[in-house]
């Protein structure tokens, strides 16, 4: 048996497919989540959790699913920048303004009806969450840099701030709130329900700073230094998380409490809040993304960021495919065996979670890796929307 080779590169093609590595990685943790959303319906969590009666793997595998939208969201704004540098480009703003409004189109017909099967009810997740942050984006930078930087980190680091502002449903500010911070309905009758999964404010931050941070990925910038600026950065991210949150500063709603086993008292404390997240929240996701990427870019083990750079190359069409793969297998198998857990079919353990995932990583990774070549090699303009 032969050891894998761990490979040292910091040449501009390791540069891109890190980027691409790393939306691979977390787009994987999400295709395990969205197993467990279908098979562990039965189980579901609440946000933030709760720590007394979620077990700790469940606990585990929804901590690690908070990585994937504040990193994908993230890693859009970078892109952006990175297709700005190109020199056959069209304007940033207008293909931010076109693929924006194609995946706030997507997220109210495909991707809601992979999720539910109709259209009775209308979840705005994270596809619209990231339509809308790009409109914002479209037309943010025109912004001087200086401005830029001052807006992106002020409002994760302070939108906290707005929490305790609410409006009940019959005041004028309601639906704005509703799509900005706070989730809730936003339209609700007796034909139609449309609810804001994923309130937006904190997502234009993140990426926003996506986009600041652009210039730290141009191909002029030497590789050592882009390393030391990612890892001062995510350094500083969770060392100003663990004062935050040890002490019970700010940053989040829920204090984190002491429990009599050690692994509850440490599920409490990373018991942090998604919708919409909070600047605990993004302190973890981003700081532990800025290392990540680090490593991703200087060391390639037996191809494994080549091979994670396939799934984050081709990232639309493969949330689609696996979205539709696991409605159909679901259908089958619900019409199959019929509700074996209350109203849902189910499967009894989180570990059966993780192996459907790791199953179905195997199985979607051909049709994935053939479409992001054809990605690469074709001249059709419309090709660069998926």
């Amino acid at each position: 048996m032969t050891t894998p080779v761990i490979e040292l590169k910091t040449a501009d093609s390791q540069r891109i497919k890190s980027i691409d590595a790393l939306r691979g990685l977390v787009m994987l943790i999400m295709l395990l989540d969205h197993v467990r959303e279908r098979f562990f319906l039965h189980r579901q969590v609440s946000d933030p959790m709760d720590v007394e009666s979620t077990e700790p793997a469940l606990f585990a595998s929804r901590l690690a699913a908070h990585f994937c939208a504040p990193i994908f969201v993230f890693l859009t704004g970078l892109s952006a920048w990175l297709y700005q540098q190109s020199a056959r480009a069209e304007s940033v703003s207008i293909f931010l303004l076109k693929r924006g409004l194609l995946l706030i189109v997507l997220e109210f017909t495909l991707v809601t009806f992979s999720w539910m099967g109709n259209f009775n009810t209308i979840y705005l997740q994270v596809i619209w969450a990231i339509g809308l942050s790009m409109l914002a984006l479209a037309l943010l930078v025109k912004m001087p840099r200086i401005a830029q930087w001052l807006l992106a980190v002020g409002i994760i680091a302070l939108h906290n701030l707005l929490t305790p502002i609410q409006f009940s449903v019959d005041e004028w500010g309601y639906s704005l709130w509703t799509i900005l911070h706070d989730r809730n309905y936003w339209i609700q009758t007796d034909w139609i329900a449309i609810k804001v999964s994923y309130p937006l404010l904190p997502w234009i931050g993140v990426i926003l700073l996506g986009y600041c941070v652009g210039p730290m990925f141009d191909k002029q910038m030497p590789a050592a230094q882009r390393t030391t600026w990612l890892i001062s950065a995510g350094i500083c991210s969770l060392l100003l998380l663990l004062v935050l949150r040890g002490f019970n500063l700010y940053g989040e709603t829920l204090p984190w409490q002491t429990f009599a086993s050690p692994v509850h008292s440490l599920m409490s404390f990373f018991n942090f809040t998604k919708y919409p997240p909070s600047l605990d929240f993004l302190l973890l996701t981003l700081g532990v993304m800025a290392l990540a990427l680090v490593w991703l870019e200087r060391f390639n083990a037996a191809g494994f960021v080549s091979v994670l750079s396939q799934f984050g190359a081709a990232p639309l069409f493969f949330y689609l495919l696996h979205l539709y793969v696991l409605l159909i297998i679901y259908s089958l198998l619900f019409a199959w065996f019929g509700a074996n857990q209350g109203s849902y079919f189910g499967v009894d353990s989180i570990y059966s979670i993780w192996l459907i995932g790791v199953v179905l990583t195997l199985l979607l990774y051909c049709p994935t890796s053939v479409f992001a070549t054809y990605k690469r090699r074709s001249n059709y303009s419309w090709i660069k929307y998926l």
